[in-house]
């Protein structure tokens, strides 16, 4: 009897007419379909079993009763047995002295409904259908991998385990889905892999990290890692049935933004690790009264400078702070000390280096292809092209499994504006009008409305915060009416008028009196938040202290002022780390806090300041009660741009409320007087001008509002209004803590 194949010497002698252009293609890394001729097929009665092992000299395969060895079928790497009967699978292979359980013994196992929601761009959990997930199949542990590659001619999964050699493992598309899939048994948690991909039309063959990898390495180097499939051990269930229940829009919201690769350092410059900073992080920040973190983007990004805002890992925590269960940690600890844990998330815009998602797979993926739209004209970046499906499924998965994997509390959603426009940062002739002609990008406000859509159900409680500094009508509206569906928007106007007035020598600031009162004009237009962020103390803008003008005294008299400005004025709050103690230098993100300076007495004052502050914002619901609401606040006196004073009510709905005072000048107003909403005693919940935070100690213990007679009939206080401070007084018969 003749055999099928003749081989001498590893040189085929006879070829298999119906697999020549197949096999061609298998050896020329050209395959996308290598399940139709690797594996078992059936052939009339028998059944042929073929491997690919690139580099082999000998194979075998081994049965449950003996070893069988193969024929090389191509010298490339090609081998096969004649059967009588198809194996069980999956069946293992002995190469040069090497066992192994094939990988072609399992075939493909997608979803076609998954397949169907992640092309409609519905598939909010496209993190379980695509990456690199560690599971068991037939018994036997290894690693599914899958990647959308819609140009690539093959795609083929790389890393130690296979020395890096892209022709070993080629995965097989499915289909039109433009996702590839392979499982490899044996492969651990740890390991770490790529994709190469070959370029459909150019032959181009280049190597990138998974777009879905759940971990990767540290920096500079930048594979991605196979991460642990077993679930985290969570303890918040409390937290999280009080937050679905909580009304946040009536409680009070105060974040301390920070960074965590510069919070604090080890004395050798390394960073802290998650756990690590658990320990020093949740006391200081619940000590200080705060009822969030917020953490910059902590997503895998190659570059420490871009502080995490250029990410090329948006389901992958950074590797420059440890395990991914060391953040889940972290969160936990928060929560069990009734922190909440926001994240800075960048649906925006990604790097456009090679080797993550630029050009993925040769072609403008996940970029628009129109280069007017390509490219960030501010920081050189891609623009993510909302209009297609498999990206909207890219990047609500993002948003999903950073809530649903990590707990997270919210996503403070970066660079909104630049998002919303089409002509952002674009002169004429640089952008395309959408569809009605106009500069809106259409395809980014369905991604929006969709994504706090899919918030608002799947994650009760969490909330969305759009940095947005324009005008667009209706971003915290409910998108029944056609809003944008956000919790809040950062109050960037307020930021820049109240920045620019504390700017300016106190001898001008009567000519610049409505930088303070315009906020008031459109505050319950939207759900703000009152930033005092990273981005005003960095890149020469200074801190926060070398913003203000004056003599040392006043800068910290100022500065004081001004946190109490922003903890007394309507809308909720953050502020940036450091801001707590006024650290004299700004912000960089290659050290750490100055914590030296903390302790000084100046820097000391301004953080029991701000504690004060924080508590009496948590503690007194009229402080944070209606901050949404034009019946929370009423103006007393607006007017006095002449002597720089502002003065006003916060109402909760209680019908608690209090007095605001505030003189912007270095001079004491002694015989100060004040019209009240009623007569009779008033104490001082806070005076920033208190010995306890650095002041002069100017100022009253008490005030007592009665009607002047011959004066005007409103009960009236007289008292000392200390210079460049803030007065917090409440009418002694609503003062519940005495």
């Amino acid at each position: 009897m003749v055999s099928e194949f003749v081989v001498l010497t590893g040189i085929i002698t006879r070829k298999m007419p119906a697999y020549d252009d197949h096999i061609a293609r298998l050896v020329e890394s050209r395959d996308y379909d290598p399940f139709g001729v690797l594996g078992a097929h059936p052939q009339g009665t028998h059944c042929q079993l073929r491997v690919w092992r690139p580099g082999a000299s000998a194979v075998a395969l081994r049965t449950a009763r003996r070893v069988r060895p193969m024929v090389c079928l191509h010298p490339a790497g090609l081998f096969g047995v004649r059967l009588r009967r198809v194996p069980t699978a999956p069946w293992r292979v002995v190469a040069d002295g090497v066992e192994t359980v094939d990988p072609y013994a399992f075939p493909p196992t997608a979803s076609a409904a998954d397949l169907l929601l992640f092309a409609q761009g519905q598939n909010h959990r496209s993190y379980q259908l695509l990456g690199a997930h560690p599971i068991s199949r037939e018994q036997h542990a290894g690693v599914r991998f899958r990647v959308w590659a819609p140009s690539a001619e093959r795609v083929s999964v790389v890393g130690d385990f296979n020395h890096w050699d892209g022709r070993c493992h080629p995965l097989q598309t499915l289909g039109g889905s433009g996702v590839w899939e392979l499982f490899i048994p044996g492969i651990s948690v740890g390991a770490r892999y790529k994709f190469e991909l070959r370029q459909r039309d150019s032959g181009q063959v280049f190597l990138r990290a998974d777009p879905y990898a759940h971990a990767a390495e540290l920096r500079p180097a930048s594979a991605s890692r196979v991460a642990s499939g077993v679930p985290f051990a969570w303890q918040d269930a409390t937290w999280l049935r009080a937050r679905a229940a909580c009304d946040w829009r009536h409680a009070p919201l105060n974040i301390y933004e920070l960074h965590a690769g510069s919070w604090l350092r080890h004395p050798d410059g390394r960073f802290y690790h998650w756990r690590e900073l658990a320990e020093r992080l949740v006391p200081y920040v619940r000590a200080r009264g705060y009822t969030h973190i917020e953490l910059l983007p902590i997503t895998e990004h190659p570059l420490d400078e871009s502080w995490g805002y250029q990410s090329t890992g948006f389901f992958a925590p950074s590797a420059r702070f440890g395990d991914p269960d060391g953040l889940r940690a972290l969160i936990q600890a928060c929560h069990a000390a009734g922190i909440g844990v926001l994240l800075d998330w960048v649906p925006g815009h990604f790097p456009a280096d090679d080797g993550a998602l630029a050009h993925f797979d040769g072609s403008a993926l996940y970029e628009h292809a129109d280069p007017r739209l390509q490219r960030h004209p501010d920081w050189g970046t891609s623009s993510f092209n909302y209009g297609r499906a498999e990206i909207c499924s890219f990047l609500l998965s993002s948003a999903h499994y950073w809530l649903s994997e990590f707990h997270f509390d919210g996503l403070r959603v970066d660079a909104v504006a630049s998002m919303l426009y089409l002509d952002y940062s674009r002169a004429p002739g640089e952008w395309t009008p959408n569809r009605h002609g106009g500069r809106e990008n259409l395809e980014a406000v369905a991604f929006l409305r969709a994504l706090n859509g899919m918030v608002e159900i799947d994650f009760p409680g969490v909330l969305t915060m759009a940095e947005e500094s324009t005008t667009w009508p209706g971003v915290t509206h409910p998108l029944a009416t056609g809003g944008l569906g956000f919790s809040l928007k950062w109050n960037m106007g307020w930021m820049n008028d109240s920045l620019r007035y504390f700017g300016l020598d106190p001898v001008y600031r009567r000519h610049h009196h409505a930088l303070l009162t315009f906020g008031q004009v459109y505050a319950d237009t939207e759900r703000f938040m009152l930033p005092l962020s990273h981005d005003e103390v960095v890149h020469g803008k200074g801190s926060l202290l070398n913003k203000m003008p004056g003599d040392a005294w006043q800068r910290y008299a100022n500065l004081r002022l001004l946190l109490a400005w922003q903890l007394t004025t309507p809308g909720k709050k953050l502020g940036f780390m450091g801001n707590e103690f006024g650290q004299s230098r700004e912000w960089a993100c290659n050290r750490e806090l100055d914590w030296a300076e903390a302790s000084s007495p100046a820097h000391a004052g301004i953080d029991q300041l701000l504690t004060d502050l924080n508590t009496l914002y948590r503690e007194v619901p009229a402080l944070h009660d209606l901050d949404h609401d034009a019946a929370g606040f009423q103006w007393l006196d607006c007017n006095d741009a002449t002597h720089s004073t502002l003065s006003f009510i916060r109402r909760a709905r209680s019908g608690q409320w209090l007095v605001v005072v505030l003189n912007f000048t270095p001079v004491t107003r002694t015989d100060f007087r004040l019209n009240l909403p009623q007569a009779g005693p008033y104490r001082i919940l806070l005076n920033s001008d208190s010995r306890h935070y650095g002041g002069s100690d100017a100022g009253p213990t008490r005030i007592d509002a009665r009607v002047h007679a011959g004066l005007d009939p409103a009960p009236c206080g007289v008292f000392t209004l200390p210079p460049l401070a803030a007065l917090i007084l409440i009418a002694a018969e609503l003062d519940t803590s005495r």
